[in-house]
């Protein structure tokens, strides 16, 4: 098989881990980072918004070959490669994905020689610590860091962590990417970049802690995903402005745009209650009942207030699932 790399990020000398810093072997601990890459079906749901050739990184955890990646990279993929530091190259099979926290769970399909990451206690880390963000590739790719927030995240895409991490500088490639926390162990996996993260901090990477991921681990490798009810989904994309809570895009096909919501909407309320937080608004989604719920939504457009009822989905429903080759 042709080995699939993927470009890596120019992280300078300087921002590089130092070995002599930290009190592990370093270079053992980001030895277990390996490439993820994906290849996703054209008319898949995610397609339009993540692309069809995806790639990233993902922490091989145990020694069976189980890589814990970012979500957002494998979701609804047809083909995955993982490629380690020491060159291997291996087929890969998404064998769970959890929405709600983000985690993705690929099981390689060959044997990988490389070191385990032990998981960690994200609970422990507390603005101020030292921890290393670190990509496939190395020490070139590794970038010494600063916890700088730990605080509610809510994404555009319907989702909300009641506690991320937030670190300084941002790694330039942080799709997938490890937290090493200064224990040598893994503090959590990369999401995001993310402007104005605190108070004099311009940006930074969000990461998702491992601690969410370690009570569901089982449940995402029995079945895939986590056995909680699923929530409604509406393929709505919402940012909130200074003044309001605006609709940026709706997902070809989805609840919301079959419900005729449109880009440029304004959302007032959900369920008759008023809502000016983007958390709150898709808490207050969530609250409403189990996928399947009709989300009754307040909109202005047009100098005009309404309401339209959306015919929330398990979006679970709509991915393509994972095929074992």
């Amino acid at each position: 098989m042709t080995k699939k790399t993927e470009s890596q990020a120019i992280i300078t000398p300087e921002l590089q881990a130092d070995p002599s810093a930290v009190g592990y072997d370093l270079d053992t601990a980001l030895s277990s980072i390996v490439s993820v890459r994906s290849c996703v079906p054209e008319d898949a749901l995610t397609a339009s918004i993540l692309g069809t050739e995806r790639s990233g990184h993902g922490v091989l955890i145990n020694d069976s070959g189980l890589v814990v990646t970012i979500g957002y990279l494998i979701a609804e993929a047809e083909e995955i490669w993982l490629v380690g530091t020491n060159d291997q190259a291996v087929t890969g099979h998404v064998v769970g994905y959890d929405y709600e926290s983000g985690f993705g769970l690929v099981q390689a399909l060959g044997r990988l020689d490389l070191p385990v990451l032990e998981l960690g206690e994200s609970d422990l880390l507390v603005p101020g610590d030292d921890v290393i963000v670190a990509g496939f590739g190395g020490r070139t790719q590794s970038l010494e860091a600063n916890v700088v927030g730990k605080r509610e995240f809510a994404g555009y895409w319907e989702y909300v962590l009641d506690e991320a991490i937030f670190t300084t500088p941002p790694h330039p490639n942080w799709g997938g990417a490890a937290l090493i926390a200064a224990d040598g162990t893994l503090g959590g996996i990369g999401s995001l970049y993310v402007e104005n993260i605190a108070p004099g901090v311009a940006a930074g990477n969000m990461i998702v802690p491992i601690n969410i991921f370690k009570p569901i681990m089982e449940e995402m490798l029995n079945y895939g995903a986590t056995l909680k009810p699923p929530r409604p989904w509406l393929g709505l994309f919402v940012t909130d402005t200074p003044e309001n809570l605006v609709v940026t895009g709706v997902l070809d096909g989805g609840p919301a745009e079959q419900a005729d919501v449109r880009a440029g909407d304004i959302v007032v309320g959900v369920a008759g209650e008023r809502i000016v937080e983007l958390a709150d608004l898709f808490r207050r989604i969530w609250a409403v009942g189990e996928a399947g719920s009709n989300i009754l939504l307040t909109l202005y457009r047009d100098g005009e207030m309404f309401d339209v009822h959306v015919q929330s989905i398990d979006r679970r429903e709509h991915f393509k699932p994972p095929v074992l080759h």
